[in-house]
């Protein structure tokens, strides 16, 4: 059986599509109850978060559980929370944690992965079985530019000509769809990442390419990146982490390609052309020629 935090996310809701498909045994954490009325497949569901978790006899039936939570200034504490209900229930599931590629660098001092590296001490340090699957920076991440793309034409990015293999969020539930329905994976770290590292240049260029609309890069002073993140209401924590990211970018940090999802799904992960091709209504303006709506 298998408990899924984190189920309305990107990854989550996929996983629970996969898990669906491979007609796993499920259940889902839903913080309100109205929120498992739009889970995919028909998953089990209990009401509960990671710093209110479920009580021990609920725990104690689960015999694998998917770690996941958002990134957030308090997110190590609320996982560790919740590993400690775990133990307090006498239990002893195998845990699937979803890090962030750079948490198994003891010298990345990125926040987001300092936040996952903290929950990793305290798993071993309660010594629950577990496996680490060490995401990559999401494809989804650059929705975040489809309104510079839009009435721009352009990705602005603190990138420098650091490279990312950028990954699906639904490569990433696959892989971990696999890791909780077959043996083998305890203890194993796997770096799940996209098929190739692209620059931002060459992800203009791809966009470009899918859309039939000139796309450029420009390598923004961070101070500006900051500015922007702030006027989107990004909280100073995770504005600040994200230009720490961007550091990483630039350093090379980010531009390691593997084999994970091809090895643990038998499919190739999939390519950014494909991924923006799903999306064309989030990256395309309406091309300006068109007439103004009438009636």
């Amino acid at each position: 059986m298998i408990l899924v935090t984190g189920a309305t996310g990107r990854v989550g809701y996929s996983l629970l599509e996969a898990l669906a498909d491979a007609r796993a045994d499920t259940t889902a954490v839903v913080r309100v109850e109205a929120d498992a009325a739009d889970l995919p497949g028909t998953p089990q569901h209990v009401v509960a978060t990671l710093d209110d978790p479920p009580p021990p006899d609920v725990l104690r039936r689960f015999d694998h559980v998917f770690l996941l939570s958002p990134v957030h200034e308090e997110q190590a504490a609320l996982e560790t929370v919740f590993i400690d209900a775990l133990v307090a229930a006498a239990h002893r599931p195998h845990i699937v944690k979803l890090a962030a590629d750079g948490f198994q660098d003891p010298d990345n001092e990125v926040r987001f992965m300092l936040s996952h590296r903290q929950v990793a001490k305290h798993l071993e340090a309660v010594g629950l079985p577990v496996t680490y699957l060490a995401s990559s920076i999401y494809m989804e991440s650059l929705v975040s530019a489809a309104e510079t793309i839009r009435e721009a034409g352009t990705i602005f990015a603190p990138a420098g000509q650091g490279r990312v293999a950028f990954v699906a969020a639904s490569d990433v539930a696959a892989v971990a769809a696999n890791v909780l329905t077959t043996p083998g994976h305890q203890d194993a770290t796997y770096v799940v990442t996209g098929p190739e590292a692209l620059g931002y240049a060459d992800v203009a260029a791809r966009i470009s390419a899918v859309f039939a609309r000139e796309v450029g890069y420009v390598d923004q002073p961070p101070e500006d990146a900051r500015a922007m993140l702030v006027a989107s209401r990004t909280g100073a924590w995770e504005a600040d982490g994200v230009l720490e990211q961007f550091e990483w970018i630039r350093e090379g940090g980010a531009d390691s390609v593997t084999a994970t999802v091809a090895e643990i799904t038998g499919t190739d992960p999939r390519p950014l052309e494909d991924w923006l091709a799903d999306r064309r209504a989030t990256f395309l303006a309406p091309p300006l020629d068109l007439p103004p709506p009438t009636g």
